[in-house]
């Protein structure tokens, strides 16, 4: 019989509010892609990280190549063999791609032999990425490139990957899994963890489904349709979304020739971005990640004022050069793609977390100040975990003791229990799982319907086609025209997603053919 990579025995972990895994046992075999199926909060990030050394469990047994194995810290994890992307990035921010990267090798590697095998691995997988770029000017989905290619340096036995594809195109989906199965096919064991269930449908050979950190069930997923996967995860099928057809209103939000210059080096430059959202409607807006989403976010947000004055009009008023707070009380609200650090402060409990965006529960005397009322506070984040099924210890949970994808529900709640006129949301359902997914799209299209303007910044197409009634693309700072979801195909986003649409594609071909194929190189001029 061949010798299990990987086996947990009786793996248990307790935390004071919360029991995160009970007993939980697992076999992954040479070559084997594992699945990890289970809902928010269900442990699933939390085996994970016992498996690679950053968290120790209270009771089991961890086997690595049939022998024991008692892993203190992530430096031995990889030293026996075992690398991990994390849902949440693991990146020095001060630093460049090529020296996070280095940290996590082998220090008899030169920081040049580093840099150059980043880029021959960027390449090969399609993650492209400049190894000397500083990490805090990354977007979020280039930050989970060099998360994917630091991983694949290590030439790992076993790989975990928590929600490696949440800020991938499809594209770049399809060149993650070819490399995934070739590691796989050499024997590399691979523990997958993601909510997308067609995705572990088509990688998958196994899976372990948790729930409520306990094991409920194995499968081949193979043989399993998206329903019966959803069903052992959740208890049930997720609700189908109800997209009626209506006439959208005034103007809400409109932003007519945003050009502006990038405010670091690798930033990308906005250029005569315009575009319009009327109330009632659902406007989303794709893209590869890097392509102008931050810049245009935080002009939109406020986070940025630097943009020329009538260029952002907001129901006739120019925000253009207003800050978050003017706006907000506008009626603007706005969640970030990033959930740590601005969506939410870490430290903070939930309750508290509310007041970077709410004010409800402030008293303004007359001398000036506030006062917090702490119980208005707790019972309305008490009310906004009930309302959108946030698993947390209560009111005052701190925001990192929560899972992403529940971390992520109370902070799109946060935004739209406040009843905005406009709402902006990046990445709504990053690392969420099938039923809290379709609970947030039917909150944005109930949104809708009650007449909020809504934008959409996601990089899920799926999703995009679900929620939106027209849809934009952005690609290099520029703003595609919009297409109506009706009108709309997924090969026709994913063309435009080059940065090519309208009468761009005939000007992009007429150059090729000016150039011969020396010029070109082999693999375009094949193109």
């Amino acid at each position: 019989m061949t010798t299990p990579r990987l086996q947990l025995i009786g793996i248990t972990k307790r935390y004071p509010s919360v029991v995160a895994n009970s007993g939980v046992s697992l076999t992954v075999l040479p070559g084997q892609t594992h699945a990890v199926l289970g809902e928010n909060g269900a442990g699933k990030s939390t085996l994970m990280k016992i498996i690679y050394g950053s968290v120790k469990p209270d009771e089991g047994q961890v086997l690595f190549n049939g022998q024991p194995v008692h892993i203190k810290n992530p430096q031995e994890a990889r030293a026996v063999g075992i690398s991990m992307v994390f849902q949440h990035f693991s990146l020095f921010d001060t630093i460049t791609v090529a020296e996070n990267v280095w940290l996590g090798l082998n220090k008899s590697l030169s920081l040049r032999e580093v840099t150059q095998s980043i880029n021959v691995k960027a390449a090969e997988y399609g993650l492209d990425i400049d190894p000397n770029r500083p990490v805090h000017t990354l977007s979020v989905g280039e930050m989970q490139r060099v998360e994917i290619i630091r991983a694949l340096l290590t030439n790992p036995q076993l790989l975990i990957l928590d929600e490696p594809t949440s800020v991938l195109t499809p594209q770049a989906v399809e060149k993650l899994f070819v490399v995934l199965k070739k590691l796989a096919s050499e024997g590399c064991s691979i523990l997958y963890i993601s909510h997308k269930l067609h995705e572990i449908r088509e990688l998958c050979n196994a899976c372990t489904v948790l729930r409520a950190g306990k094991v409920t069930g194995v499968c081949n997923p193979t043989q399993e349709s998206n329903a019966s996967l959803s069903k052992m995860m959740i208890g049930a099928e997720p609700p189908q979304l109800t997209h009626r057809a209506q006439l959208p209103g005034a103007s809400i939000l409109r932003v007519q020739g945003l050009t502006l210059a990038r405010e670091d080096q690798f930033g990308v430059n906005l250029e005569a971005v315009s575009f319009e959202v009327r109330a009632g409607e659902v406007v989303g807006i794709a893209g590869v990640s890097g392509n102008g989403q931050k810049e245009l976010l935080y002009a939109l947000s406020g986070e940025d004022v630097r943009a020329q004055t009538g260029s952002i009009d907001m129901a006739g008023v120019d925000v253009s050069r207003l800050h978050p707070g003017q706006r907000r009380d506008l009626g603007l609200h706005f969640v970030p793609e990033e959930r740590l650090g601005r969506g939410a402060v870490p430290t903070l409990g939930l309750a508290h977390n509310l007041l970077l965006t709410r004010r409800e529960a402030i008293a303004y005397p007359t001398w000036g100040g506030g006062w917090i009322r702490v119980k208005q506070l707790e019972a309305q984040a008490a009310g906004i975990i009930r309302r959108f099924n946030v698993k947390a210890g209560g009111a005052n949970s701190l925001a990192r003791s929560l899972s992403g994808g529940n971390l992520q529900k109370f902070i799109v709640g946060r935004e739209i229990d406040a009843n905005p006129k406009l709402f902006i949301v990046a990445q709504p359902t990053w690392g969420v799982d099938v039923g809290a997914a379709a609970q947030i799209r039917s909150e944005i299209l109930e949104l809708r319907d009650a007449g909020c303007a809504v934008l959409v910044l996601s990089e899920e197409l799926d999703e995009l086609f679900e929620v939106c009634d027209r849809l934009h693309v952005i690609a290099r700072g520029q703003l595609s025209p919009s297409v109506p979801i009706a009108e709309a195909s997924v090969t026709q986003i994913g063309e435009w997603m080059s940065g090519l649409w309208g009468n761009q594609v005939q000007e992009h071909l007429a150059y090729l053919e000016t150039l011969d194929a020396d010029e070109l190189g082999e693999p375009h001029a094949q193109t």
